[in-house]
């Protein structure tokens, strides 16, 4: 597996430092980059896509929370950790689909264990579900069921919950788009939209929308769904001979 690139953002240089000095003690974790501000960060992961964003949450003009709400507007979502002394930010942190939350001052063990979140969501080879039954288990009415990917239509978020999408079914499924478009990576599915995943084999119809956007419609679904500019080039690429 390659190294993880993994950017800092903190507007003081001591905890810049302090992460850095940590993170340094795992492997697959490279240092692609700083930033001391909000609108800093936002520039750098444009220009860096990193795989992951360590964002205090503190800090002056720009703060952590109106980053990462810039940041899933990326055409490559970045993963998010926020960082931060105070607890309270929590709640809101997990709305905005963060993958894990760490607090000041770091605990090294802690630490660990978001490494280890972040390495299985990147690695799709070390979600044993996909991996060895080919299938995603959800719940559904007390039982679990379980999918198989040739069956999902698309994976989308609505409101705070993921859910999958087949063609008579509609399943919640506890975990986060991002993690979903990492298992998924091995078959046919392709992010259309921050809140959309298609399974190509399915695409109907692309009809042209406003601004540069398309609406796309899937076999089986009667619904349309949103796909972004930032998007469309690339689905034709993979859609067309």
């Amino acid at each position: 597996m390659e190294k993880i690139q993994a950017m800092i953002v903190d507007d003081e240089r001591y905890a810049r430092e302090e992460l850095t000095y940590l993170l340094g003690k795992f492997p697959g974790i490279q240092i692609v980059g700083e930033a001391e501000s909000g609108e800093t960060a936002v520039v750098k992961a444009l220009q860096l896509q990193p795989d992951v964003i360590f964002l205090d949450v503190e800090m002056p003009k720009m703060n952590g929370m109106e980053v990462a709400k810039a940041l899933i507007e990326l055409k490559k979502v970045p993963l998010i950790i926020f960082a931060t002394a105070y607890p309270q930010f929590a709640a809101e942190a997990f709305r905005i689909n963060a993958t894990d939350y760490l607090l000041k001052p770091y605990d090294e063990e802690q630490l660990k264990q978001t490494i280890d979140r972040i390495e299985k969501v990147l690695a799709p080879s070390a979600a044993p579900e996909v991996e060895t039954f080919g299938k995603l288990a959800v719940e559904a009415d007390g039982e679990i069921v379980y999918v198989a990917p040739d069956d999902i239509l698309y994976v989308f978020r609505d409101d705070k919950v993921t859910k999958i999408a087949t063609a008579s079914h509609e399943y919640e499924i506890r975990a986060t788009l991002k993690e979903l478009e990492n298992r998924l990576t091995a078959f046919s599915f392709f992010r259309i939209h921050k809140g959309y995943v298609v399974n190509l084999k399915y695409v109907r119809r692309l009809t042209p929308w406003f601004n540069g956007a398309y609406q796309l419609e899937l076999d089986g679904r009667t619904e349309l769904l949103s796909v972004s500019r930032n998007y469309v080039r690339e689905l034709r690429q993979r859609l067309e001979l």
